[in-house]
């Protein structure tokens, strides 16, 4: 289940974007998905899935946690949002972090509104 499981694509025709249909060699659009509508997750939300501490050090990256968690390095971004922490740049050494041990959970939490 990836972030954009639920979202059908559209053809993009805006004019804005015709430099990238030269260059796709698509004269009739670009098949695009709208922005996945995430939100972040509430102390109740957090409270509900299971979580595991990392306790982040030099050389950690969002990707390598994520292949070692759900086996798919893909899904790094559910572990970054869980925190509100966008990038490795925004997590200093020695800070914990929380990652959620039911992928599916996570994100049922994540997508929900």
């Amino acid at each position: 289940m990836g972030r954009y499981s639920k979202e059908t694509p559209f053809v993009n025709r805006l004019q804005a974007y015709s430099f990238l249909r030269k260059g796709r060699h698509s004269p009739t659009g670009i098949r695009q998905f709208n922005t996945a509508k995430l939100r972040n997750p509430s102390i109740a939300d957090r409270a509900v899935v299971e979580t595991t501490t990392h306790l982040w050090s030099f050389g950690d990256r969002y990707y390598n946690l994520a292949a070692q968690h759900y086996g798919n390095p893909r899904y790094w971004w559910v572990i970054a949002w869980w925190n509100g922490l966008p990038t490795e740049a925004d997590i200093k050494k020695g800070q914990r972090i929380h990652i959620p041990l039911q992928l599916e959970e996570a994100l049922r939490v994540l997508e929900a509104y």
